[in-house]
């Protein structure tokens, strides 16, 4: 079963390869979908795929990579998207 979920990460989430480290994680996952950085400094996506691969994915996000420092994450399921690849934006 697959659904599609919307994120928000917060906290030291910019210049730390977030995004790169992301989309990594993402195409390791078989998740596809996209990440920005927002104005506000926070780091937003939208992850597409199979439900235990997702809940891997999310537990990922709580951490980020190694050089993050994150402080937030809020996570909305969504009507399911599909997605060709993961994508930096």
């Amino acid at each position: 079963m697959n659904k599609t979920i919307h994120f928000i990460a917060s906290g030291k989430v910019q210049g730390v390869f977030f995004r790169m480290r992301t989309r990594q994680r993402a195409e390791q996952l078989g998740i596809s979908g996209w990440v920005r950085n927002l104005s506000d400094g926070s780091v937003e996506g939208t992850a597409s795929g199979e439900v235990t691969k997702l809940t891997e994915f999310q537990s990922w996000l709580q951490q980020g990579p190694e050089m993050a420092c994150v402080t937030g994450v809020e996570i909305e399921e969504t009507e399911e998207q599909m997605f060709d690849s993961f994508s930096v934006r």
